[in-house]
């Protein structure tokens, strides 16, 4: 019998149960809720960088995002606060799309 011991998506143990087999789950207090995500959203930022068809981007993108909306949820902060501090920063330092590559910086 695999163990996995790992954040699940709601619907998973549902699944399991369809194919004929047994779950065994437990319902996480917040604490554990919390820390949990945050290894799914390594798990998923992994697995994105692991990817290279178009079609695998879209699919561990879309994973890394729900983990992270999770997450976002779970701590009170809101779609709206994240975009406002990413407007800021872009304002102030600029984003990616120059792809400049930092080598050194001399005294």
């Amino acid at each position: 019998m695999p163990t996995y011991n790992k954040l699940v998506r709601n619907q998973i143990p549902a699944i399991i149960q369809q194919a004929g087999k047994l779950p065994k789950t437990t319902v996480l207090d917040q604490v554990r809720y919390v820390e949990e995500l945050k290894v799914k959203l390594l798990e998923e930022a992994n697995e994105l960088c692991k990817a290279d068809e178009q079609n695998e981007v879209v699919e561990e993108a879309a994973d890394l995002l729900e983990v992270l909306y999770a997450l976002l949820d779970a701590k009170g902060i809101t779609l709206e606060d994240i975009e406002h501090v990413r407007r800021q920063k872009k304002k102030e330092r600029g984003g990616f799309e120059e792809r400049i590559f930092l080598k050194e910086v001399n005294k």
